[in-house]
């Protein structure tokens, strides 16, 4: 069997790869031990899987692959951390970047190959869509950077404790395979993540957020960055299609059948100077969210090449802090990581073939990948 013609098994759901175990005239556990195999101790093939019968192996081996995307570069900030760009295919490229920290590292990992949204201020969506990722791609970066930094630090710590889907991609565009995803990372048997170590940013694909809400529970992080229609029309295309209380009430509902947040949302805020970071602004937006259980990132501008705007001064990002703060809101400044290799909030761009322009802004008016 060519090596095109095979399974890539990381490109099954669990339930896929239980399926198709039983495919092979064997017993669903089979499906568990190569999950281990391959989740927890970052297995490549099928011979050094030695609790599995020889015969299975080499059954295995002959009609199915383990293939991440292949990493074609690697970036280290001065600031530790990590950026990988990954081949997935057509002379197409994604980005992945580790964030280390004290006591956790956090993987920000990719959803699709460009991004459909095009807000104003973000890089990536300047650079086109081409298509959503596929399952193996997707938790492919989580194998790649777990090979690069270990599956293991030590006992049963886990090397990447966080992952986050804030990468290239809106997520819930590409809901069915990143439902597959988080499956994986929250299994026992796979990654075995803690719910509130994995998280799902949106920019507020409202119908989405409510075909998922109860179903599916990991923490949610909102791409908000205005505090009114108008203004977050401009920023965030999507908002013309999906209003502010449209997303916040979609947001409430699906917080409110979640462990996973703690009965709190993120809501992202990019601060661009001048643009949405007055002390008016902030005032505004804490009278937004009144309604709305949450904690507040505050995330100056990252600057980029093309960019229309510009990173605020830090007196009005504390003063923007210090009025949301007066209102009670927990308010965290994200400290910008990677800016030196253009890994930081909002830099990531790989490399898209913008073809599908069209598929790209239907999934935005009716979330259509949903189904």
């Amino acid at each position: 069997m060519s090596e095109s013609s095979r399974v890539n098994l990381l490109n099954l759901s669990l339930g896929e790869l239980r399926e198709f175990c039983v495919s092979l005239g064997e017993k669903p556990f089979r499906a568990t031990q190569i999950m281990k195999w391959i989740y927890q101790w970052g297995a490549t093939s099928f011979e050094g899987m030695n609790n599995i019968k020889k015969e299975l192996r080499e059954k295995l081996a002959q009609v199915a692959e383990i293939r991440a995307p292949e990493i074609i570069s690697e970036q280290r900030s001065a600031d530790g951390t990590m950026k990988w760009a990954l081949d997935v295919g057509d002379g197409q490229v994604v980005e992945t970047v580790l964030i280390p920290e004290e006591g956790r590292n956090t993987l920000c990992i990719s959803t699709q190959v460009g991004c459909p949204i095009n807000c104003a201020f973000c890089r990536t969506g300047a650079g086109g869509f081409n298509r959503n990722l596929t399952i193996s791609e997707i938790i492919g970066q989580v194998f790649v950077a777990s090979q690069r930094v270990g599956f293991r630090q030590s006992g049963d710590e886990k090397a990447i404790s966080n992952v986050v889907m804030m990468g290239m991609g809106e997520p819930l565009l590409n809901v069915k395979n990143v439902i597959a995803v988080t499956e994986i990372l929250l299994d026992d048997n796979c990654f075995g993540l803690s719910k509130r170590r994995v998280t799902i940013s949106t920019a507020g694909v409202v119908p989405v957020l409510k075909q998922i809400a109860g179903k599916v529970d990991v923490a949610l992080a909102l791409s908000l960055h205005a505090p009114d229609d108008e203004l977050r029309d401009k920023l965030v295309p999507l908002n013309r299609r999906h209003n502010i209380a449209s997303v916040l009430n979609a947001v409430r509902d699906y917080v409110a059948k979640s462990n996973a947040n703690c009965g709190r949302v993120t809501i992202e805020y990019v601060l661009l100077d001048h643009v949405n970071d007055s002390m008016e602004q902030a005032e505004a937006l804490a009278r937004l969210l009144k309604d709305v259980p949450c904690k507040i990132n505050l995330i100056p501008f990252n600057p980029h090449d093309g960019a229309d705007f510009n990173k605020p001064s830090n007196s009005r990002v504390d003063r923007f802090c210090k009025v949301l703060m007066s209102h009670g809101y927990t308010v965290i400044t994200r400290t910008t990581r990677g800016d030196d290799i253009a890994a930081a909030c909002g830099q990531l761009a790989g490399q898209v073939k913008d073809k599908l322009s069209k598929i790209a802004s239907r999934q935005v008016s009716d979330g259509d990948s949903a189904s």
